[in-house]
């Protein structure tokens, strides 16, 4: 191995290295980032209030009838949609590992007398944090790009899902992660799971601004990986949905092209915007009395 060759792999080895300070970073980020949602007008909290709802059309209408389930939020920021899927009828719980985020929801909940549990901890230390199973597992929208392991993550998922029950996620489409929306959408990133991307952050997707500068960690994730870490699981799909759109005005240069759908000028418009899947955890298999019980 010559030289160049012997720089270029220890390049590599680095870059694939997990950064340990991930989890510190992201979480003063996100508690900075509850500060600034919590008066945004993206989030508006105050409406919420009045409404009750935050979910989309997309979720709503694919999740179904939540009343008299159980319902695990991963990721729930300050548990807005979580409190949402709470008034809708089921019994649910929040989890995120930003303090500032849950004491916030905790704060929501109590306001609008809306009861749910909400559990400070990062996704993968959740077992050590929280017991039980659900008949629904649900997680969306810039979620997942905050963890590096879709393996380990698959894992915590299955392990909350009622045997019969279902995890569903919705999320923005992997393709548009690519694009560096602020320097003219270049493209710079890997669609595939190649390396951490790390950032200075001075500005919200709301468009607020931290009060300083704050450094985070994210990682793309192709389509195959996510499907793929949750049927090694044994889990089984039961429909994957692509959607032209956002639901969210959320990024540079995105066009309201009907109420509540937001599409990238051309020519991005031709870029999918978001997904969405379901996955159910089948009823096992026990043999009693010299036969098959499903």
């Amino acid at each position: 191995m010559n030289e160049r060759d012997k720089e270029y792999e220890d390049y590599k080895k680095e870059q694939e290295k997990e950064p340990s300070d991930y989890l510190e970073a992201n979480k003063k980020m996100w508690n900075s980032l509850t500060e600034a949602h919590r008066d945004s007008n993206f989030y508006n909290v105050a409406q919420f209030k009045k409404d009750r709802n935050s979910l989309n059309a997309i979720e709503i209408n694919e999740v179904g009838d939540v009343k008299g389930k159980s319902l695990l939020h991963l990721q729930c920021h300050f548990g807005m949609d979580t409190l949402s899927w709470a008034n809708m009828g089921a019994e649910v719980t929040g989890m995120d590992m930003s303090d500032a985020s849950i004491e916030l929801a905790g704060e929501l909940s109590q306001e609008i007398e809306t009861p749910a549990n909400f559990v400070v901890s990062d996704v993968y230390s959740l077992k050590d944090n929280l017991q039980g199973e659900f008949d629904i597992v649900f997680t969306s929208y810039g979620a997942i790009g905050w963890l590096p392991d879709l393996n380990k993550w698959a894992e915590i998922v299955a392990s909350y899902i009622k045997e019969g029950g279902f995890f569903y996620m919705v999320e923005f489409h992997p393709v548009i992660y690519m694009y560096e929306w602020g320097n003219n959408f270049a493209l710079q990133y890997s669609y595939f799971n190649e390396s951490s991307i790390i950032e200075e952050v001075e500005q919200s997707y709301t468009g607020d601004r931290h009060k300083q500068k704050q450094v985070s960690y994210s990682w793309n994730h192709s389509i195959s990986e996510i499907i793929n870490s949750l049927l090694s699981q044994g889990l089984q799909l039961e429909f994957f949905n692509e959607y032209e759109y956002s639901v969210y005005n959320c990024f540079p240069n995105l066009k309201e092209i009907e109420k509540g759908k937001f599409r990238f000028k051309p020519p991005y418009d031709k870029l999918p915007h978001t997904f969405s899947l379901k996955v159910r955890k089948p009823f096992s298999k026990k043999k009693i009395a010299g036969r098959i019980e499903v």
